[in-house]
């Protein structure tokens, strides 16, 4: 890419609120459901029908509100907004354009080692449409198209950033920022395979030093960061492309195809006129009090930058291990119900098995935290008697593979059920030292020779005779002074 160009890169985020009914009906919101099982009058727009606004939504949007520092409407309107699609029965779709319930605030995100902050535009409440399914085995309409409205009416928070990303790497921290916070406050799952967390990119490049933003073209519906970074890149060397052989870039609405790797036109880009935006005749103003904003506010956990200063000035931890173990909420309390058991003195200890063993044992199982077979205060207990001396770090591995399968409810019970018990005492392990230095006369030898491998040969022999379960520090030591 020539260095003659600047990438400029909005992002509209679509979050499925985490909600048990629909934004303006009592259908439920379950995935998974056969097509068509989950709308009611309200959602396939039957005659006579009114659409009644669902508290909970709201309360999702407030949350997200106060965690950006935005300003929440004390009123804003629902407006119609208008178009044809096949699946958006009503013609029309429900959603906010003047009056949003959520103006401004800020994400600060993580690229590299720089830190950026990103504003945000607004964050306004909507319905969403229902699916399109096109040559769908397994159903009656194998090569045609079926319309599966189990999705319209679904709660949408729609999250809108200034243009302020200026790479795909960017946006990906955006996104992923974006995503973490939604499922920290608890208004999202964020699984993005079920369309949760989606993503449009609005993507334009300009000459550097230019301050007219350029004609941006917008990517639709990313729903995994790889993609999102993928459509990025291809439609950045794209335009830069187009532009230096002379063409123009056109405003549209792009797709993005991953199994080419390539963004495609799917239509003309509208403006905000072609959708012809009138206030919803059957939806009274929303109007949010500040009683109501400081219940939602006190129900409010730690936002994830005043849990990681926490964590730091509570367990010393780096800022490095405050940030990883600060991802999800489910982390960082399980991390802190983990110290807990096993005692301040052993926090780094702990921060290292939760994102050491811990991590590569979920991944391996494809498994979320909350999903963890080990309860934090099993974990706990198994680092407490590291910390003490009772285990040697490999046998602490032998324990936790116990409590992962569930073998036993504590490290004790296995320590003690198997025999496992670090022997640090001086008398037993000078006996085996002794044994030992009179079976190795060579490495013996060798080490006073000034071959240093040879201690390390020497500890690994009484390791084995032990059967692991002698104090390495303590064979060493004990060895050093014997051999002089």
């Amino acid at each position: 890419m020539s260095k003659a160009w600047e990438i400029v890169i909005g992002i509209e985020t679509h979050v499925q609120l985490s909600t048990q009914a629909k934004i303006f009906s009592g259908s439920s919101t379950t995935f998974g459901a056969e097509p068509n099982l989950q709308a009611d009058a309200v959602d396939i727009a039957l005659p006579g029908v009114l659409p009644v606004l669902n508290k909970g939504a709201v309360e999702c949007a407030i949350r997200f509100g106060l965690a950006v520092g935005g300003e929440i409407a004390a009123r804003s309107v629902f407006a119609r907004k208008n178009y044809f699609y096949p699946d958006l029965p009503k013609g029309y779709q429900i959603s906010q354009y003047e009056l949003p319930v959520v103006s401004g605030g800020r994400l600060v995100i993580q690229c590299g080692d720089q830190e950026k902050e990103i504003r945000l535009t607004r964050a306004h409440l909507e319905e969403d449409a229902g699916k399109s399914l096109h040559e769908q085995s397994g159903h009656s309409f194998v090569g045609r198209s079926g319309i599966d409205l189990n999705r319209a009416g679904t709660p949408l928070l729609e999250i809108v950033s200034e243009p302020d990303l200026s790479s795909s790497a960017e946006a990906v921290a955006y996104a992923r920022a974006l995503h973490a916070l939604v499922r920290w406050i608890g208004i999202c799952d964020g699984n993005m395979q079920e369309g949760s967390f989606r993503c449009d990119a609005n993507v334009s490049v300009r000459p550097l030093g230019q301050t007219q933003l350029g004609t941006r073209r917008e990517i639709k519906n990313l729903n995994s960061f790889r993609f999102l970074q993928q459509a990025i890149d291809y439609e950045v060397q794209w335009q830069i492309g187009t532009l230096e052989d002379g063409g123009r870039i056109e405003q549209a609405t792009v797709l993005f195809d991953p199994a080419s790797g390539e963004t495609r036109s799917m239509r003309s880009k509208e403006d905000a006129h072609d959708y012809r935006y009138f206030p919803d005749p059957d939806l009274l103003p929303l109007v949010i009090d500040a009683t109501w904003i400081g219940e939602v506010a006190a129900r409010l956990p730690m936002l994830p930058a005043a849990r990681r200063e926490s964590l730091i000035a509570d367990y010393g931890l780096s800022s490095y291990d405050a940030r990883v173990l600060s991802a999800s909420l489910d982390l960082a309390n399980y991390y802190e119900a983990a110290v807990a058991e096993a005692g301040r003195p052993n926090a780094k200890t702990c921060a290292n098995w939760v994102m050491g063993e811990l991590a590569a044992r979920l991944n391996k199982e494809d498994r979320e935290i909350g999903e963890c077979p080990l309860l934090p205060e099993q974990l706990g207990g198994l680092i407490a008697r590291i910390g003490d001396e009772t285990l040697s770090t490999n046998i602490a591995r032998q324990v936790f593979d116990a409590l992962w399968s569930e073998e036993a409810n504590s490290a004790d019970e296995v320590i003690e059920r198997q025999g496992l018990r670090q022997i640090s005492d001086s008398g037993a392990l000078e006996q085996l030292i002794d044994e030992l230095l009179a079976a190795n006369p060579t490495m013996v030898a060798e080490f006073r020779a000034g071959k240093e491998k040879a201690l390390h040969a020497l500890v690994g022999q009484a390791m084995k005779a032990s059967r692991g379960k002698a104090n390495p520090q303590r064979v060493k030591e004990l060895l050093r002074a014997k051999l002089g």
